[in-house]
């Protein structure tokens, strides 16, 4: 009896020191044991970010478009189209919060596991309009973190199979979880990137707004100089 009772309490303060390495890890860093699945999911995705996979028809369209913004706005809609919930879409990166993920269509609660979300009712980059984007602060490598550390000019790239697009950081801002228009559409292409706010909470939502700057096409977008 008194041999199980010893076991039992040693199990109970194991248990109850991982607990408390949890919530610490938390607190200082990220929870440990959604980062370990995000972290196998993210490099299952990496190997999804090939070219995409056009039919004959779409390719003839494509070849007929001489101009490569166009070609891009082209595959960018094609990609939105085709893609399903929790498909890799392209890369995120931003060099001033140390971030560098693969995207992923939709933003239900098993798809913002993958890693950043797109949000499916905005356009992709390279489509006229607001793309928006939402990510974990403290879960699942907790990708936006560190949003609120974004200031007026910072880049953001995301990198999609048909084009590089470059953004430029202008505000962020503090709304309601129900406050929907701070992705509605306004008079140039930008990128806004949502997460919850403060940290440990979802009564708010932080919202980064970032303005389109630079685009270089990619891939099938890429004119090639005719023989």
């Amino acid at each position: 009896m008194r041999r199980a009772l010893r076991a039992l309490s040693t199990v109970l303060i194991v248990a109850g020191t991982m607990l408390l390495l949890d919530a610490g890890l938390t607190l200082v860093w990220q929870e440990p044991v959604s980062a370990l699945y995000a972290k196998y999911t993210q490099h299952a995705l990496a190997g999804q970010l090939d070219e995409q996979d056009l039919s004959g028809l779409q390719l003839r369209a494509l070849a007929r478009l001489r101009n490569e913004q166009k070609r891009i706005a082209f595959l960018s809609r094609v990609a939105r189209r085709d893609a399903n919930e929790g498909d890799a879409l392209g890369r995120i990166k931003i060099k001033r919060i140390g971030i560098d993920f693969v995207m992923v269509q939709g933003t239900d609660s098993a798809t913002l596991r993958k890693g950043p979300a797109h949000y499916e009712d905005t356009p992709l980059p390279g489509t006229r309009g607001t793309v928006a984007i939402a990510g974990h602060r403290t879960t699942y490598l907790a990708p936006f973190r560190k949003i609120n550390d974004l200031e007026r000019g910072d880049e953001i790239v995301m990198e999609m199979p048909y084009g590089r697009f470059t953004y430029r950081t202008e505000r962020s801002k503090i709304v309601p979880p129900s406050e929907y228009s701070v992705t509605k559409r306004v008079a140039y292409d930008q990128v806004v990137l949502t997460a919850c706010h403060p940290l440990y909470s979802a009564k708010k939502r932080i919202v980064v707004f970032a303005r389109l700057v630079g685009v270089q096409a990619r891939g099938k977008a890429k004119l090639t100089a005719s023989p």
